[in-house]
């Protein structure tokens, strides 16, 4: 028997309706099962982007260099010169 990646399951009739097997997951995958066989995962769109880097907005970006800018203006100064 293989080992399932979730805790969550449901079977292809319980598919029908969707969502409410969306509900039911609360965010997590769900494995789809057809005759005691996993046949595929289910993944909601936040248990898919658990993990992933959040890269930073410009404005955060700009929020960062302005703060930064009197401890890392020296060594500008001195890079300029090269």
């Amino acid at each position: 028997m293989k080992r399932l990646h979730t805790n969550q399951i449901c079977t292809m009739t319980e598919l029908r309706e969707p969502q409410k097997v969306l509900d039911r997951a609360g965010g997590k995958p769900v494995a789809i099962m057809k005759n005691s066989r996993c046949v595929g995962y289910l993944v909601p769109e936040e248990a898919s982007l658990q993990g992933e880097p959040r890269y930073a907005t410009q404005e955060e970006l700009m929020a960062y260099i302005k703060e930064s800018r009197d401890r890392v203006q020296p060594v500008l100064d001195y890079l300029k010169d090269k």
